[in-house]
């Protein structure tokens, strides 16, 4: 389960055995919510949260702060996820101290 990005107390992370659509676990604290990335022609074009069953979904003002993270950056998640499981290629994660 490589932490693709850690972002403000975020771990932003891709499971081992991952599946279509392409998403991504964010985890803080003991809250996790799964966003489905809808891209079209290359652009992000939705977000869809899910739970995870058994773990309380992050509280709505932490799933606003992370989408925005994710609205950010999806091109380089969308990037970290053909690398991991498209090319095999080991995932560095990357931690941003800043405020978006």
């Amino acid at each position: 389960m490589p932490t693709i990005y850690e972002y403000l107390g975020f771990f932003f992370k891709f499971y081992s055995d991952e599946h279509y659509p392409i998403h991504v676990h964010v985890i803080k604290g003991e809250f996790e919510s799964i966003f489905d990335l809808i891209v079209i022609n290359g652009m992000l074009v939705e977000l869809k949260v899910r739970k995870k069953r058994g773990i309380p979904l992050l509280p709505p003002n932490d799933t606003a702060k992370a989408a925005e993270f994710i609205r950010v950056y999806y091109r380089n998640i969308l990037e970290k996820w053909v690398d991991y499981f498209v090319k095999n290629i080991p995932i560095k994660p990357v931690k941003i101290t800043k405020k978006l």
